[in-house]
């Protein structure tokens, strides 16, 4: 009797999405092959890349890897999201609104790569490897692409049965199929930064900023200025994670890159603007920062389709979103268990039902989260927004407040009902 082949996904994209993918579609009863253009897995820890994540995602990923307590491990409790007034000139704070019941944990971008790449079988990544496109067989059985070698410059063809966009918010595969859909800039860049403090716990810098915000390492704080307003939380392995958005033309972003270095005249004139704005046990934690970026923050208007013949977007190739709702890493993690979940119920014999199911599910959900997000961004940026008055922290009510909260987020609390 002979076996059956397994179906094929060429996935195009190993960040958090696309090793996400790996897992789910593996366990769906999938091959995978994961295009990467990068020579090798991440090492090391980049700076400023911190992430939460929700008790779901927490859930699926401690699911996908082999020891579930690594998770845990390499995470540190968010239990409270905080919202503060911060008033720069006369140097004082005030809690705004507080949810002691936020249940997400903090994480290191690289960490939680690493557990998840570490998790997956060998021999799955083509390391060093660009895409370059990809084409649907005249019979419409199976997707071709193509990829060239960084080293080489040799042109490889892949023959899947699926191919997944997991190439990030800029991804040339949903160019493809949407060329006049383009990213918006939300008007404001964020300098970012990660404060390594391994053997100065006891010092000024540290002891100040933990008299100031006294629940780091379980707790993330927004601060709320003039036009303007900052996010701190803790990591693992004694590190701040810290951004500060500030309102700027549109920059001119260079090898399709959302980040930007800074020069040594740009941070001196960002220091001397933070002691302008906020308190000075931040402003002492933001200029002993090694390095600290650029990021220019964009989202998109949603997508009326995330998937055509045997081609599907997950991620932010299917849903670039705005950081001020921690959702970016979480819609990601849950579009690949949603996706893997289809696949294993539909079979790859009706692959086009599985996909008319995972969109069905996911575009309504991460529709709303990215105009949320957007708002959340526009409110806490102190911009106009149609349906109310600019946000004022001195002046806003109660439920005003209140509305900062992440849980407002829609569906932040929703669990696919393919995942029970």
């Amino acid at each position: 009797m002979s076996l059956k082949k397994k179906p094929k996904a060429v996935i195009v994209g190993g960040s958090i999405a696309g090793v996400s993918c790996a897992h789910t579609l593996i366990s769906a009863g999938w091959d995978v092959l994961l295009v990467e253009k990068s020579y090798a897995p991440p090492t090391g820890s980049p700076t400023g890349a911190g992430l939460g994540l929700d008790p779901l995602s927490l859930r699926l990923i401690q699911s996908w890897i082999q020891d579930p307590d690594l998770l845990h491990k390499a995470t540190l409790p968010l239990t409270i999201d905080q919202n503060d007034a911060i008033d720069g000139e006369n140097k004082v704070k005030w809690t705004l609104t507080r949810d002691e019941d936020f249940n997400c944990r903090a994480a290191h971008w690289a960490d939680l790569h690493a557990l998840l790449y570490n998790a997956l079988p060998p021999n799955l990544f083509l390391w060093g490897h660009h895409f370059l496109s990809f084409s649907i067989s005249s019979d419409k059985s199976s997707v071709i692409v193509k990829a060239s070698s960084h080293q080489t410059n040799e042109i490889i063809e892949i023959v899947g049965d699926l191919l997944v966009a997991a190439d990030g918010c800029l991804s040339s595969i949903r160019q493809s199929f949407v060329p006049d859909h383009k990213l918006r800039y939300s008007g404001y860049c964020a300098w970012r930064g990660m404060l390594d403090f391994t053997g100065n716990e006891s010092s000024e810098t540290l002891t100040g900023i933990r008299k100031e915000y006294p629940e780091l390492g379980k707790c993330l704080y927004f601060g709320l200025g003039s036009g303007t307003h900052t996010v701190l939380y803790e990591l693992l392995n004694r590190r701040l994670n810290w951004i500060w958005y500030v309102h700027q033309p549109e920059p001119d972003l260079k090898h399709n890159s959302m980040t930007m270095k800074a020069s040594s005249d740009m941070i001196q004139s960002m220091h001397k603007e933070a002691e302008k704005m906020w308190l000075p046990e931040f402003v002492r934690v933001i200029k002993e920062t090694k390095e600290p970026f650029i990021n220019a923050i964009y989202d998109s208007d949603p997508l009326e389709q995330i998937f055509w013949d045997k081609v599907v977007l997950v991620g932010d190739a299917a849903h670039p979103t705005t950081p001020h709702a921690l959702r970016s890493t979480n819609m990601s993690v849950l579009d690949a268990a949603v996706l893997g979940q289809c696949l294993k119920k539909w079979g790859a014999e009706d692959l086009q039902s599985a996909l008319e199911e995972y969109q069905s599910i996911r575009l309504p959900v991460v529709s709303k989260q990215v105009l949320h997000a957007r708002r959340m961004g526009r409110i806490k940026q102190g911009l106009v927004l149609p349906d109310r008055q600019l946000f004022n922290p001195e002046t806003a009510n109660p439920e005003e407040c209140q509305q900062l909260q992440q849980k407002f987020m829609p569906f932040f609390w929703d669990v696919p009902s393919i995942l029970l």
